[in-house]
């Protein structure tokens, strides 16, 4: 090898070798990382503010505190309805080295009272005051009760605009000052101020307040306001702070409840969800159904549907009796029964006047007796009376020409039937419902009257764990006597552990009742969905809302607005899994969806379908 080709190899050694750029390479440097999708389009950094993309951030740190914090001092930040995020650090301290300051820090306090106790001075109670609290806290600290740690807390608001940020700032800071704890903005810190609130675990802003166990047992963890329990069913999910709501309505003071919302807010969707969880824990439900929504719950849980409506071959007899408990009289169980019949005659014949009133009372009485049902007899082996026997006594009555007339129309006439048969109807089962869609308008509050007061004595028979569900109560709370029997298992039905639920879209018919505040009070859980701009006034004032509540509810979604249990209440969202989703929906397009699946797998496997439109009636049970 000669000299030329020697130094052409060391050349060609020298030079970079130049390959080929592959296809995987290029894609590779348009691949999109982690840090490419969360990173904002734009960073800036001021003394004052962080702006990320579009937003702006303001990050702030505590600087001090009161001599005593109070529980949940730090609940109404945490509830603040603004986007913010908070950082707390706890780095613990060495308490031998903390029991030596504080041994000079007292030695110092001790030599000022000392110096102004010589001079003759006054005592100074904030000298005194520090004294105490020093010894107190160096005893709890050499005797291990207490440990002392350096407490950062940091808090970064964000807005569109820097009039975003003072506003949401002065109302933050005008919370804490009210509490005596002070703020101030991190100036020239606030890139480190928002990478200490990210959740990293990094604290480059290091502002920190010595502070002991029990003060800072009030700021961690957050305290909320939130409606959870150990026991219970899931109502939904908190909108501020992503907690779940679990709530017991059988562990309250009563257990009943009231829903108001407009037409198509979700409201009879989170009634049946409810029903359904409920029903997981060995709890009866039963449902007044004025629009068949129920239906498909029934089947699929098992249950069983009557169809309450003229033509229906369901029947009630409101002359039936139940059977005194062991704590009634079979009197006071008669008289009770009369009084309900009395109202309502009142409802079916449009009114009665104080003779009127009178003549219905004694004819009821009479009506009993004609089959020997009086205050001593035994209400388990006697056959009720029907309406026509109450007819055939009344007309032989002095001054009933009128009221006969009135009646004639349920006995001989349009209506007959609907009521004049005997009972054969058993809601012995664990879900139950009666819809009353089928029946007229003008019948539907005498329907629901006698179906409410059939569903009542059978719920005194025998104590149990029971739901009572009336959808579209305004209904009931049109006429009075209905509005006071509602109110009357409202205020007793605790008694028989008896829980009853209230649905209604006409929130001012419901209102306008002198029924409908008592019904309210007597009910422990409140929901407001979303309200009409027109009746949304008067649920404020019902309710004791604030405007910004009151705003909340027009805003709303479907299925969202404000839980109240008890004393608390809180913004909600209802949630149901897919299952559960296709069994309660009341949404026509998911209906008809279903509808058809359901046809094709019938078709697949050669079973006879159901005739469109079809009415399940009768007593059997739905599998």
């Amino acid at each position: 090898m000669g000299l030329f080709d020697i130094f052409s190899q060391k050349k060609k050694k020298e030079e970079p070798e130049i390959l080929p750029i592959l296809p995987q390479e290029i894609y590779k440097e348009g691949v999109l990382e982690l840090q490419d999708v969360i990173a904002p389009s734009a960073l800036k950094v001021t003394p004052r503010e962080m702006h990320l993309g579009d937003k702006i951030a303001r990050t702030f740190f505590v600087i001090s505190y009161p001599r005593f914090l109070t529980t949940s001092w730090f609940s109404p930040i945490i509830n603040l309805d603004r986007v913010f995020d908070v950082s707390i650090f706890v780095h613990p301290t060495d308490t031998a080295a903390v029991l030596r300051k504080f041994q000079k820090k007292v030695a110092e306090v001790q030599s000022q009272i000392s110096t102004r106790e010589d001079k003759g001075l006054v005592r100074d109670p904030v000298l005194d005051t520090a004294y105490r609290d020093l010894e107190n806290l160096r005893d709890n600290l050499q005797q291990a009760q207490e440990k002392m740690f350096d407490v950062g807390l940091y808090i970064t608001i964000y807005g569109d605009s820097i009039e975003d940020l003072d506003k949401v700032e002065s109302e933050i800071k005008s919370m804490l000052e009210s509490k005596l704890i002070y703020v101030k903005p991190a100036l020239f810190q606030q890139e480190q101020g928002f990478e200490s609130v990210l959740p990293v675990g990094k604290d480059d802003l290091s502002v920190h307040s010595k502070m002991n166990s029990s003060p800072l047992s009030s700021i961690f963890p957050f305290v909320s306001f939130d409606l959870t329990s150990d026991r219970g069913i899931l109502y939904g999910v908190n909108r501020h702070n992503s907690g779940l709501i679990l709530f017991d309505r059988f562990s309250l003071e009563n257990y009943n409840s009231v829903v108001f919302a407009k037409s198509g807010s979700g409201k009879s969707y989170a009634m049946k969800l409810e029903i359904l969880r409920t029903l997981m824990f060995d709890t009866e439900v039963i449902v007044i159904d004025p629009e068949r929504e129920y239906e498909y719950l029934a089947e699929a849980a098992g249950g069983r549907y009557f169809n309450i409506s003229l033509s229906s071959t369901n029947h009630i007899n409101p002359f039936d009796l139940p059977i005194p408990r062991e704590d009634e009289s079979p009197g006071d169980v008669l008289r009770s029964n009369i009084i309900s019949l009395v109202g309502l005659f009142r409802i079916m014949l449009g009114g009665l006047s104080p003779e009127e009133d009178a003549i219905i009372d004694r004819a009821i009485t009479e009506t009993y007796a004609l089959k020997d049902i009086t205050p001593d007899s035994d209400f388990a082996n006697i056959e009720p009376p029907l309406l026509s026997d109450f007819e055939m006594v009344l007309a032989g009555l002095e001054g009933s020409e009128s009221l006969v007339q009135r009646l004639n129309k349920y006995t001989k006439g349009t209506w007959a039937g609907f009521i004049n048969r005997p009972t054969n109807v058993d809601i012995n089962k664990k879900f139950v419902v009666f819809s009353v869609r089928d029946m007229e308008d003008e019948l539907k509050p005498v329907a629901m009257y006698i179906v409410t007061h059939f569903i009542w004595n059978s719920v005194r028979k025998t104590l149990k764990k029971r739901l009572l569900v009336i959808d579209e109560a305004w209904w009931m709370m049109k006429a009075e006597d209905t509005a006071s029997f509602l109110f009357g298992i409202a205020k007793r039905g605790r008694k028989y552990y008896l829980g009853l639920a209230t649905i209604t879209q006409d929130v001012s018919d419901f209102l306008n009742s002198p029924y409908g505040i008592p019904m309210i009070t007597n009910s422990s859980i409140q929901l407001l969905l979303k309200q009409s701009p027109t009746s949304v006034d008067l649920v404020q004032e019902t309710f004791k809302l604030s405007d910004e509540e009151k705003y909340l509810l027009l805003e709303s979604d479907v299925g969202e607005g404000i839980f109240f249990a008890g004393l608390k209440h809180v913004a909600i969202k209802i949630i149901a899994s897919y299952t559960e989703d296709q069994i309660i929906t009341s949404d026509p397009s998911q209906i008809l969806s279903i509808k058809k699946s359901k046809e094709a797998l019938q078709a697949q496997q050669g079973l006879p379908q159901q005739e469109s439109g079809a009415v399940a009636e009768g007593p059997p049970v739905r599998n």
